[in-house]
């Protein structure tokens, strides 16, 4: 009763990766566009990032290792290893590289919608605030600093977007419904698949699967990953279902981000949802902005099989990349919302391949022994590789069409 926050692990820094300045434009663009009509895809993200992130977080748990390090282990062609190694290292690399720019942009969306523009710019340079303080706590390399810095951050940002939802007094009967009836508006299936891609983030997998053994010891505890996991990663999709629905009071053409849900907010609901929807954004680009790299670094090691612990300097170098090239990608006057909106897609369309390894990994008796998938586990697991295979080729397609 003393310390309530003592189980929490790592649970909220993968709440902390997947409402990330992404996530919060996406929902955003979702709820503008189509009101609630998209709510059951979050449904969809929350049950397929519960399911996938367990199974992670159990691989990890009972192996004592990290993802990509598992998938070295059990590849034993080694044409065929040194292939899907290669595949995994450049889709994380290049994917986080795509979301770090994504979460550095986007947070300073944050902070231009606060009205601190002025201290962003020093000259024709652009004073990166996310950058420096992701950098600061990341080479601090310490996962007990990491976790309270990120939960700290987590809590913020759900009240602000929890708070704003309220804020619009939403019809609460047509949220139930429609978070469980399926519909497809016209023009709205890349919007489902970046909801989809969004949510169930490929390097959250890889993330929590290291993470697990800087927090608990051994499958004994596997108790408390897997509530821990659920409570995470449905409070963290609601959070994401709140941005829907404060995105869905507005009836303008003009939003295209969640800056421009901030100052649309306002003459509605006063100035409060403008700071609220502002700090939220500013938030979510910090927690995405640290693990990201984090993440990428844990599969780099993986992959590339060096060792030692997060102070260790090939760990620090491969997270510094990581970072560096979000700052740099963020820094060439490309839109924020478009290098938000590509690494969403690109997301949508790589989870499968990744669900897909991690569904023979946890079906292997020489990993996880009696704690590899039940037949239920499969089911659910087959159902959501099946569903995002479609949902990716059906993206195709429309990216075809437009082209």
């Amino acid at each position: 009763m003393r310390n309530p926050f003592k189980n929490i692990g790592p649970g909220a820094l993968v709440a902390a990766a997947f409402i990330g300045p992404g996530t919060v434009t996406v929902c955003t663009l979702a709820g503008v566009q189509f009101g609630y009509a998209l709510l059951w895809a979050m449904t969809l993200s929350i049950l397929a990032t519960a399911v996938l992130q367990e199974t992670a977080a159990r691989i990890g748990l009972v192996t004592g290792k990290g993802l990509s390090q598992v998938l070295r282990d059990e590849l034993k062609q080694p044409l065929l290893r040194k292939l899907m190694l290669a595949l995994v290292l450049a889709a994380i690399v290049v994917g986080n590289a795509a979301y770090e720019a994504g979460n550095i942009s986007g947070g300073v969306l944050g902070i231009q919608a606060l009205g601190w523009q002025g201290i962003l710019d020093m000259g024709s340079f652009k004073l990166n605030i996310l950058g420096g303080i992701a950098f600061a706590l990341l080479w601090i390399s310490n996962y007990k600093v990491l976790e309270r810095v990120l939960l700290g951050l987590v809590i913020i940002m759900s009240l602000s977007f929890v708070i704003t939802a309220i804020l619009t007094k939403p019809d609460f009967i047509a949220i139930l419904k429609n978070s469980f009836v399926p519909s497809l508006p016209g023009e709205s299936i890349l919007t489902v698949v970046a909801l989809v891609g969004t949510t169930v983030v490929p390097y959250n997998l890889f993330l929590h699967a290291s993470l697990v053994n800087q927090k608990w010891n051994g499958a004994k505890d596997l108790s408390l990953a897997r509530k821990d996991t659920y409570i995470a990663v449905v409070l963290g999709g609601l959070v994401s279902m709140c941005i829907i629905i404060a995105a869905s009071a507005i009836k303008s053409s003009q939003v295209t981000g969640a800056a421009d849900l901030a100052q649309s907010l306002e003459p509605l609901y006063g100035e409060a949802a403008q700071y609220f929807i502002a700090i939220g954004l500013f938030a979510a680009g910090i927690t995405s902005a640290i693990t990201a790299p984090l993440a990428a670094a844990y599969v780099a090691q993986g992959c590339l099989g060096f060792k030692g612990g997060l102070k260790s300097t090939k760990f620090r170098t491969a997270w510094m990349l990581i970072l560096g090239l979000g700052i740099v990608f963020s820094t060439f006057g490309v839109q924020p919302i478009q290098i938000i909106k590509f690494a969403q897609i690109a997301n949508g369309l790589l989870l499968p391949i990744i669900a897909a390894l991690l569904i023979w990994l946890a079906n292997r008796s020489s990993i996880l022994g009696s704690y590899k998938n039940t037949t239920t586990k499969n089911i659910l697991s087959l159902i959501i590789l099946v569903i995002t295979i479609i949902l990716g080729c059906k993206s195709i397609f429309k990216v075809f069409e437009l082209i």
